[in-house]
């Protein structure tokens, strides 16, 4: 791959793969990620700044640097003028896959201003978009509607808050957004995309009276979710949306970032001059062809391609259709 000599490219990360008691084999099958050694790979961490987990780029002239030393080293070329001056050389986003063959623990995450006065850290709210479920598998999002305060507690000490949060039974394509605040669970049987705020903060509250490899109950963290939780949350957190082909259709519009679904079945020229930020792809099904510069990057079902502000244009060109959802601050 002869790339223009010290220009940025359009990058792919090594993934991080993360072994998960809840973890399956889901993302061999759907997302060519054949090569983890993981019995149990419950997560994959695509594009990451978080410590003890950065990101490093596979190939290319940059080849073996990690995502902080290319925020170090470019800047707003790379995440975009406006991106750098709020996060300087953090980067905002995680991106991840998420294999669950079993539910997740019920669980909250503190908004921005909670966690920034008990961690002095950002709070993390996230959207899901399935890319696989099992027939009858679904979600858990957000407490039914004029569930109270006390209701919660009455249910934890009973031990089955998970009768108290809506349900929904999804399929491919099904999109979800996860304000901070919010309840919810990924359920048995389902494989989706995850977008989220840098941060790792959750609050544990129902873990299905699981036991850890030790044979113990896993940890909770009921006194820290109480005041975490929002329970006058009513706002739809199923995305409604209409697929159109070849053009970008909007799925979130929010400050922590925006999020489109992308369906091509030929070619399609890119112009990002409106756009002051980083724009990351994220390939759900099909294969892409990303070509610039007399280059091409690849993404198959799985990739996740890392387009630096810098570059105006971009050329899509879909091998057979194929399905993107495009991501940027």
């Amino acid at each position: 791959m002869n790339h223009t000599e010290n220009r940025l490219y359009p990058l792919k990360f090594i993934p991080i793969f993360k072994d998960k008691v809840w973890g399956g084999q889901k993302m061999k099958c759907y997302l060519h990620k054949d090569f983890s050694p993981l019995p149990n790979c419950g997560e994959s961490w695509e594009l990451s700044g978080m410590e003890d987990a950065v990101s490093v780029v596979e190939h290319g002239f940059l080849a073996e640097n990690d995502l902080n030393e290319l925020i170090e080293i470019y800047m707003d070329d790379l995440v975009g003028d406006s991106v750098f001056q709020k996060f300087g050389l953090g980067f905002p986003l995680l991106i991840k896959w998420i294999d669950a063959a079993d539910a997740l623990s019920v669980q909250v995450h503190p908004d921005d201003d909670l966690a920034q006065q008990r961690h002095g850290l950002n709070g993390k709210s996230e959207l899901w978009h399935v890319v696989h479920a099992d027939p009858g598998a679904g979600l858990y999002v957000g407490l039914k509607p004029d569930i109270s305060k006390a209701d919660y507690l009455h249910a934890v000490s009973a031990g089955n808050v998970n009768t108290l949060l809506q349900f929904y039974p999804v399929t491919e394509g099904d999109t979800f957004y996860i304000p901070a605040g919010t309840l919810h669970a990924i359920g048995k049987g389902v494989l989706l995309a995850e977008i989220q705020e840098a941060s790792d903060i959750t609050y544990r509250v129902f873990d299905w009276n699981r036991k850890d490899e030790h044979g113990l109950p896993r940890e909770l963290h009921l006194e820290e979710a109480v005041d975490a939780i929002h329970f006058n949350q009513h706002e739809p957190l199923k995305i409604n949306y209409k697929p159109l082909t070849n053009q970008s259709v909007p799925l979130l519009r929010d400050r922590y970032f925006n999020i489109n679904y992308l369906h091509l079945d030929r070619p399609l020229q890119k112009n990002y001059t409106t756009i002051d930020s980083f724009v990351i792809y994220m390939c759900t099904a099909g294969e892409v062809h990303f070509l610039y510069d007399n280059n091409i990057e690849i993404a198959r079902a799985g990739d996740v391609i890392l387009k630096p502000a810098i570059m105006e244009t971009l050329n899509l060109v879909p091998v057979l259709p194929s399905t993107l959802l495009e991501v940027y601050v």
